[in-house]
């Protein structure tokens, strides 16, 4: 049972990078990224607020910049850093 456990968290970890890889290298598609990243401009400005969302994607969606942009994050992580999770505070 732990063995079959340990084998689906890995392939969860595995998928779970393997679509990180797959946007990535969409985004660093010349046009056919500028597509990509106009479906993910929502989801950029969810994690990294409106102003560095809206910049993030502008980067992205122009083809050498957003090139360049891409295949350095993909050593680094991301240049432009998400917004910082408020926790909620249950008072009852």
């Amino acid at each position: 049972m732990a063995l079959k456990m340990e084998r689906s968290v890995k392939g969860k970890l595995l998928r779970a990078g393997g679509w990180q890889l797959v946007k990535r290298g969409a985004k660093m598609l010349p046009f056919g990224g500028t597509a990509v990243v106009v479906v993910l401009v929502g989801s950029d400005i969810k994690r990294k607020g409106v102003v560095r969302g809206l910049i993030n994607s502008g980067l992205d969606a122009t083809p050498i910049v957003g090139l360049a942009k891409n295949g350095i994050e993909l050593f680094t992580g991301d240049l432009i850093p998400d917004k910082e999770v408020k926790e909620k505070k249950n008072d009852r």
